[in-house]
Parts: C-alpha cells; structure tokens; sequence
C-alpha cells in the first residue's frame, strides 16, 4: 500500500493493491495527460486536411476556417499549460515510488530504469477519452457553466443531508458522510462546507489528480481558465462555442470551516471500505452503475452504515462494465435492484422516478444527453 501525506485540506489518498500493478497503471495516466497535447493536436491536422482537399470555391465559402484551426490550437496547448500544473509532482503523490513520464509522446526516464520502459503501457483511445473527459469535469464540479448539472444531481443529496441530520438537532461535526465516486470533489467539499464531517472515495486516477489539483493547489476563485468543448467537432451551433472557456474554481476550495473534517481516499471501493457500522449516511450520485456486480455495492453500503443510517441515491443505471467481453458485469434493472435493497434489509423511506440530469454536457452542443435518474433515500434499521 501507498501512501501520499495528508496535506493542508485533509485529501489522504490511499491506493491499495499490489506494487507492481499499481506503479504501471498511475505511470499510464501521467503519461495520457502529457499525451493530450500532440493527441489532440493531430486531430486539428486531420480537419485542416480535410479543408485543404476543398475547391478554391468552397474554400471562400467559408473563409474563417484557417483562423478557427488556429485557434482551436491555442485552446489546447492552453488546455495543456493547465494539465501540466495538474500532474506536476504527481510522481510525489505516493511515497518510494518513482515513475516514467512521458513528454509529447516520448519517453523521459528519470531514474534510468530500463526494466520500467519495457512495462510502459501503450496509450490508447480509451486513456485519451479519459482525460478529456477529466477537462469536463472541471465544468461540472467547478464552474458557473455546471451550477444546472449540479443543482440537479448534488442539491436534492445536500438537502436530504440537512433535513436529516439538522443542525439545530445534531452536532453536524460528529456526523459522518461518505461519498463514493467522488470525481472532482464537489459535493464531497459541499458537504464538509455545512459542517459534517465528509469523506470522497474514487478509484480513478484521473479523477484524483485533477481533484487534487482543485482542492489543494487552487486558492480563491475564477484562478484559472479551460476550454473543455475544445475537442468538440460536430452539433456546433457556433465555431465559438468550440472555443468557448470556462473559468474555475467557482468557489474558493480553501474555504471550509475551521477543524473541518474533510478528506478523500483513493481506491476500490469495495476494499477500501470494509468496517461495519461506521458512516451516518452514505451518498452516491451517479455511482451504483460503476459496479461489475451492484449486488456487492448494495451489500458493502449495508455493511458500512450505522444502524439508522441512511443511503442516498441518485443516478441511471449506465453500467459501465456491459458488453465489455473480459469483463464481469451484473446489469439488473431497476425494479430488480430495489428488490435487493430491500432483501438486504433496507427501509426504502423515499422514491423519485424520472429525475432529469445531464452529466458533463456542453450547454450550447446541438445534442445533449438526458439520463431520467432515480432518486431514493434508503435507511438502515435501528436493530
């Protein structure tokens, strides 16, 4: 097991499983985010071929193009000045561990390790996704451009929390919160602003890096600038709104409560939290369809709460795991799912159907994707 120090925010990441596999796989992310660059850059170079086979004809059609190839330029190797203050030290994260980099897609061994090299993983489609996908998160989690995503997945969980447990009742301080799948953070920080005493869980190293970068380097709000629909080609209404920045954060991070107990882990959920009867609420938003088997989720949020806790949910049920052929996936529907809640033992004490959200849609993309989420709140008995 390795370990990073636990820094001025409390983020304590922990990253469990063997060395070997462990010290591969976080050299993959490094490396895909000091990819993104020259990645992304190809992209702009195969639409800019494709303009150049035009007629002169339909090139005067549409003049601005050349410019607007440029400027796509200048939002990525903007986007890339903002990546390589989110994964430097990185190396640093985790003690006695020293890993690869890789620079415009060449390698930069800095411990002349060689037997390190030959364990350097290719970087594929799937990590390159991964990282634009991370850029979108910073306007979910930390912009104005996410307030809609996020009144609509985090606001009902933060006011459930309240009605809950009520500060004017309890001692928010001594109740405890857990957040699995906590992505950048957000709602983790959210919580702990109130007063409860809050704790994130996430495996991906992407996540985790980039929510490190916001929580503990970002001081004050609006610090930075990021173009996260850069990569966007098509259901463009504009050629701005390719280009268009967000800013972020949209709050100050630094800003909790004094003595705030605030804090995140990193690793499988499922192994990182094993001691029964432990959390006052468990909140996952967008998170039970990350299982290879739900049934393990569900049984794993029984086993952690205290009795009288409670479990909030919101989310679809997207499994991520379906119609990947090496891979386990159990893909119940939802009538199944709540019919193992309930077996488990839960008391599902409220229910919502049909709950609209996007996750990480561009606002102005001619095509947005809607998920009708289901909501619930579910309570562990007293005995």
């Amino acid at each position: 097991m390795a370990e990073c120090s636990r820094d001025p925010l409390g983020l304590n990441l922990t990253e469990r499983g063997d060395f070997e596999s462990e010290e591969v796989h976080f050299q993959r992310i490094v490396n895909a985010f000091k990819f993104y660059r020259q990645h992304s850059l190809q992209r702009v170079k195969t639409a800019e071929q494709s303009y150049l086979k035009l007629s002169e004809d339909h090139k005067q059609l549409i003049v601005n193009y050349p410019k607007h190839f440029e400027n796509v330029r200048h939002c990525i190797r903007h986007n890339y000045e903002i990546i390589k203050l989110l994964v430097h030290n990185t190396e640093q994260m985790f003690e006695n561990q020293h890993y690869e980099q890789v620079e415009n897609g060449r390698h930069v061994t800095e411990n002349n390790d060689e037997t390190l090299k030959e364990k350097t993983p290719v970087l594929g489609g799937f990590d390159m996704d991964k990282v634009r996908t991370t850029l979108k998160q910073f306007s979910r989690d930390w912009s104005l451009e996410g307030k809609a995503e996020r009144d609509a997945c985090y606001k009902p969980v933060i006011e459930e929390i309240k009605q809950l447990f009520p500060m004017e009742k309890c001692n928010a301080s001594q109740v405890s919160v857990l957040v699995p799948g906590a992505g950048l953070g957000r709602l983790v920080h959210e919580i702990a602003r109130l007063g409860y005493r809050s704790q994130g869980n996430e495996w991906s190293l992407f996540m985790l890096f980039a929510s490190n970068f916001v929580l503990n380097r970002c001081k004050g709000t609006d610090c930075y600038v990021l173009y996260p629909w850069v990569h966007q080609w098509c259901n463009n209404r504009r050629l701005a709104d390719q280009i268009k920045p967000i800013k972020f954060p949209d709050v100050d991070p630094s800003n909790l409560p004094e003595n705030s107990d605030f804090s995140m882990t990193a690793g499988d959920f499922l192994e990182v939290y094993q001691e029964p009867d432990t959390w006052n609420c468990v909140a996952t938003v967008f998170f039970i369809d990350t299982a290879h088997n739900i049934i393990a989720y569900i049984q794993t949020i029984w086993k952690i709460l205290k009795p009288g806790g409670y479990w909030i949910n919101l989310g679809p049920l997207l499994y991520h795991f379906a119609d990947m052929p090496t891979e386990m996936s159990i893909e119940l529907s939802y009538e199944d799912v709540k019919e193992v809640i309930i077996k488990t033992g839960f008391k599902i004490i409220k229910e919502k159907l049909d709950v609209r959200s996007g996750y990480t849609q561009n606002p102005n993309s001619m095509m947005k994707y809607h998920y009708d989420c289901v909501y619930f709140v579910a309570q562990k008995p007293q005995s």
